[in-house]
């Protein structure tokens, strides 16, 4: 055999065993692009927190505007910790005119974020909060990539979390949790809230 056809035979052998054993997805993104562009007043905390929240619900009746209906029980809340953000804001509120709304705050732990409810939320078109390495940022979007588990099921895997800092107004804004890079126990969780009429 010539050494060119050997050499070409070892290349389809080659090829072959990845094409059977590997298959390679590109990443695919959800992101919400029309957010306020709001920045927070002061680095401190409260501040962060409330602004955080006026580019989630987007409703200044809501939160977190003068007399709205979330902004005192925004301001009592620890604002670095998701669980009593989530706990001072779960159940009925009233809108400034008397009007009650129901409001949903649900805290979810680092190990229970799942890819598929976080992609469909974001699909909704509905921010979150995230907090990590002790501070709050509005998770607005994500990358991810189609994977197969041990069963052949195919499911999603989060690459990044697409993150902005309502301290900044300039580059330092967007910033990205790289589940590779990044030290995801030093996630504390992520926060969904939502609101109705009563």
């Amino acid at each position: 055999m010539s050494k060119l056809r050997r050499c070409g035979s070892l290349l389809l052998i080659v090829l072959s065993r990845l094409a059977l054993g590997q298959a390679s997805y590109p990443s695919l993104e959800v992101h919400i692009s029309d957010l306020p562009t709001l920045k927070a007043r002061t680095k401190d905390p409260s501040d962060v927190l409330l602004t955080s929240f006026d580019i989630i619900l987007r409703d200044r009746e809501i939160c977190c505007g003068k007399d709205s209906a979330l902004a005192d029980s925004v301001e009592k809340a620890d604002p670095t910790s998701l669980k009593d953000i989530a706990a001072k804001l779960q159940g009925r509120q009233l809108l400034s005119d008397g009007r009650p709304i129901m409001v949903t705050a649900q805290y979810v732990a680092p190990d229970a974020i799942g890819a598929d409810a976080l992609i469909n939320t974001l699909r909704a078109k509905h921010a979150l909060l995230m907090e990590w390495n002790s501070h709050m940022y509005v998770c607005y979007g994500v990358t991810y990539r189609k994977d197969y588990d041990a069963n052949g099921a195919m499911i999603d895997t989060i690459q990044t979390f697409l993150l902005l800092d309502t301290r900044y107004s300039d580059s330092r804004r967007e910033v990205v949790f790289n589940r590779e890079t990044d030290d995801w126990k030093k996630v504390q969780g992520m926060l969904w809230v939502a609101s109705a009429p009563q």
